[in-house]
Order: structure tokens, then C-alpha cells, then sequence
């Protein structure tokens, strides 16, 4: 069955409306359909998400009150052109004596974001479809996405919205993965956490608030863990001043250097890192492949608990846990885990001297972050465009390729008209797209852009 005739609003006998399909109805979804929205009375869309919440995704369907955002409230409008949209909406509808210099909890993000988009002037525009989409198959005039019922739903653009490729969950495997419905460990059982990333800070909040009572223990080759926020307004950073298409070596002394500065005048590093945010991608897009692997490779660790930071409030907890010895910190490289007999685990790990150590545990939670390789670990749709070869996988293994139009790429390095991708999916291209702030700004460019092109084709 093709929705296109079931839908008014994609009917090619509806006019010259241009007609966006949106894959994904997490964040990415949500915020490409209010600027879509906004963009132009012209443009009706059908958004379509397996799950039956909008706007929640992996990052906002946590229901634990002591997962909170990473970004004070002032930076996470929905709304490029309206700053204090989430704010006024806090105020409104959560807590009057909300600041801006908040940090509130994910649920109530995705909460909010779901009601800015039930909210939103022109919603008739927008079908939102409870579905799982599969495949993606360009047409002479624009897509058809084929969903796992059997039906399809055809338009004139395709946008894939899906977010981060997450490996799915195995019932019988060694490691547990930090979102879903999984049964919390017993209370004195002893805890692996491999990661000490932001996913790890919020599996060790929510085992402290269920009282947990037995060993945690957190390990990463670096054993870096997130920088806390604290004040400090961004640093004027202009573009000519970067040390654009220069060697990873080159630009991390001049980090470094402007640093040293700023703390030289009585400033904070915090405003060097937020003073870089808005070039990130420039200077991203400027390296060759082999500067943005060395730059994997030797500095993103650093430059991640530096620039991805965690709110006050949960460093002084984790603070705290380790004073009292609840939980541990190590350096240690995770090399493998097996489940034996009685349910526990054996996971191995290589030390710093390069020794290795069988570490046996009743809980494995996987915190290793959100670079996985599309290939073994997209959805369906994304898997799909590979192996139909309208897509191809980013040298690195983290995204599939796009232009800086955000236009999928197929293996021969041509783009797609009809197919753009947003947010996490296309981070080969972008590498900054993975926090709200980054992708609001792409939807909304994305969302000028497919109005240009509806204007010229009418």
C-alpha cells in the first residue's frame, strides 16, 4: 500500500506543496520538522518513528530524574531564531523560578519537545506515522520509503533523521547496554563499567540513587573523565585567526596556547572551548583524512571531557563516591568479557604496563560512546542504503558520507537530490552535530535550503 494517497498532504494532486519525508522522530526528527514548519507554508511533511514518543530518541527517553542535560537551559531552545523558547517554556509549564544557568533533567527536554511540536503553528502540515522505515529507493521525481508493514510512503525529499547507530541488544550477551528497559543489577553486585564518558557519569547516578551498595568501577584507556561546568562566557574566536588545513600538531598547540592565555589574564579554559564551538566543523571539514584520523586518534579523547562537559551538581556526586570508596576510577584498556556458569562475567582487560587482568563481575555496562560503525550497527534504512549501494560508509567508520549540503553521497562520490541526512548520521561530515545546539542550526539551514529549492522549481 503507498500512503501517498492515503495522505492528502502527499498527494501529487495537492499542488506544487513539496513533500518531506523525515525518518526518525528522536531530536533530529522533531527539530527538522519545527523548522521545516517554519520555513514555509508550502512544504507539508510526514514524519515517521517506530517508537510512540516524539523527540525522545536514546538521549531524551531516559525517565531517571538524575540524568540531566549536559547544557544549561540557555543554549538548548528548539528554535534558532528564539533563544529563550525553552526557557519561557520551563517557566510556563515546569518551574516559574527556572534560570537560565539551569540544568534540568533529559526527560523534561524530551518533554518539551515533544509539546513544542504538538504546539506548533501550521502542525495540520505534518502526518506523524508510527512506523519502522527500511528502505529508501529514489524515484525519476523524488523518493519512496518502504516501511517494515509492507507500506510506502512517497516524496518529493527524504531526510534521515535516525541518530547515532546503536548496537542492539542481545538477551544472552556479556555487556549491557546504558539505555532500554534492562532489569538494574542486584544491590551488592559488583559493577564494570567500561567508559568514563557522560554515559558512564549517568549509570553511576542512577546506581547511587537506587542505593546501590556494591563495587563500581569505571575503566578507560585514558581514564578521562568530563570536565564540570562552571561560568565563563565563550572567548571571541574569529575565523582568520584558525589554523585552518594545518597539521592536528599545529592546532592543539594552538589551543593550547590560547589557553595559556586567557588563564594568563585571569580566564577560565571553558571559554577558549566554547569560543571554538561555532568553527568546529570548519576546522573539521578542512582536514584531509589522515589529519582527522591522527586527530582520533591522539586528541578527540582530550578534547571530548573538555568541550562535552557535565553539570556541577553530578561532578561533586561522583566526587563524593569516590571519596567513600564507592566507586573507582582505572586505567585499563577492555579487550573482551564472556558470561560463564552462575551468571557472572569474565571480562579481561589490559593494564597500563600491558599486563593483562581476568576481571570476574556480575553486571558489564558498555559506556564506550556513540562512535560505532554504520555498517554492523545502523537501523534498517541506513543498512539498507549501503547495501542497495546509494550510500557509502565514511573512510573513518563513524557516519555515512554527505556533502557540506548535507546531500547523501553515493559511492562514487555523487550526491543525492532527493536524499539529505541530519544530526548524528551525518557527523563524518560535520563531526559537531551531535549536541542540540549544532543540530538546530542544521535543521535550520537544511530547512532554508529545500525552500530555495522549492522555489526555484515552482
Amino acid at each position: 500500500m503507498d500512503l501517498s494517497a492515503a495522505h492528502g498532504a502527499f498527494d501529487a494532486a495537492s499542488g506544487k506543496r513539496r513533500r518531506v519525508v523525515i525518518l526518525g522522530g528522536g531530536a533530529s526528527g522533531v527539530l527538522m520538522a519545527l523548522h521545516l514548519l517554519r520555513a514555509s507554508p508550502a512544504v507539508t511533511m510526514c514524519l515517521v518513528e517506530k517508537s510512540d514518543m516524539l523527540g525522545r530518541g536514546v538521549a531524551y527517553g531516559t525517565r531517571d530524574p538524575a540524568h540531566l542535560l549536559n547544557t544549561r537551559v540557555a543554549n538548548m531552545s528548539a528554535i534558532v531564531d528564539d533563544p529563550a523558547h525553552f526557557l519561557e517554556w520551563l517557566r510556563a509549564t515546569v518551574d516559574p523560578a527556572c534560570c537560565p544557568w539551569s540544568f534540568v533533567s533529559r526527560e523534561v527536554y524530551g518533554r518539551y519537545l515533544a509539546e513544542t511540536l504538538t504546539q506548533a503553528p501550521g502542525r495540520d502540515r505534518l502526518t506523524c506515522l508510527q512506523a519502522e522505515a527500511v528502505r529508501v529507493e529514489p524515484l525519476a521525481q523524488g523518493t519512496r520509503v518502504h516501511l517494515a508493514d509492507g507500506r510506502a510512503v512517497t516524496a518529493d525529499i527524504t531526510v534521515l533523521a535516525t541518530g547515532h547507530a546503536l548496537p542492539a541488544a542481545e538477551p544472552d550477551a556479556a555487556l549491557s547496554l546504558p539505555w532500554g528497559d534492562s532489569a538494574p543489577p542486584e544491590r551488592m553486585a559488583d559493577v564494570l563499567i567500561v567508559g568514563t564518558g557522560l554515559t558512564m557519569v549517568d549509570q553511576v547516578l542512577s546506581l547511587l540513587d537506587a542505593g546501590h551498595g556494591g563495587r563500581i568501577e569505571a575503566v578507560s584507556r585514558r581514564r578521562l573523565l568530563p570536565q564540570p561546568h562552571a561560568d565563563a562566557a565563550p572567548l571571541g574566536i574569529a575565523a582568520a585567526d584558525l589554523p585552518l588545513g594545518r597539521p592536528v600538531s599545529t592546532l592543539m598547540r594552538w589551543l593550547r596556547d590560547r589557553v595559556a592565555t586567557a588563564e594568563a589574564e585571569g580566564g577560565d579554559w571553558r571559554s577558549v572551548v566554547d569560543g571554538l564551538r561555532p568553527h568546529v566543523q570548519a576546522l573539521w571539514q578542512a582536514m584531509d583524512a589522515d589529519g582527522r584520523a591522527r586527530f582520533l586518534r591522539h586528541a578527540c579523547g582530550w578534547w571530548e571531557v573538555h568541550r562535552h562537559r557535565m553539570p556541577p551538581s553530578s561532578a561533586q556526586r561522583l566526587a563524593v563516591a569516590q571519596r567513600e570508596g564507592r566507586l573507582t576510577l582505572r586505567r585499563a584498556a577492555f579487550l573482551g568479557a564472556e558470561r560463564g556458569e552462575g551468571g557472572r562475567i569474565t571480562a579481561r582487560l589490559r593494564l597500563p604496563d600491558r599486563t593483562e587482568e581476568a576481571r570476574v563481575v556480575d553486571r558489564i555496562i558498555d559506556c564506550r560512546g556513540i562512535r560505532r560503525d554504520p555498517a554492523q550497527n545502523a537501523g534498517p534504512v541506513i543498512r539498507h542504503l549501503i547495501e542497495d549501494g546509494l550510500a557509502c560508509v565514511d573512510p573513518l567508520r563513524f557516519g555515512i558520507d554527505v556533502d557540506t549540503c548535507a546531500r547523501v553521497l553515493r559511492p562514487d562520490g555523487t550526491p543525492h537530490a532527493t536524499i539529505f541526512a541530519l544530526g548524528p548520521v551525518s557527523r563524518a561530515a560535520f563531526w559537531e552535530i551531535t549536541a542540540i545546539p549544532d543540530i538546530r542550526v542544521q535543521a535550520a539551514r537544511l530547512s532554508a535550503q529545500l525552500v530555495e529549492v522549492e522555489a526555484r522549481s515552482a
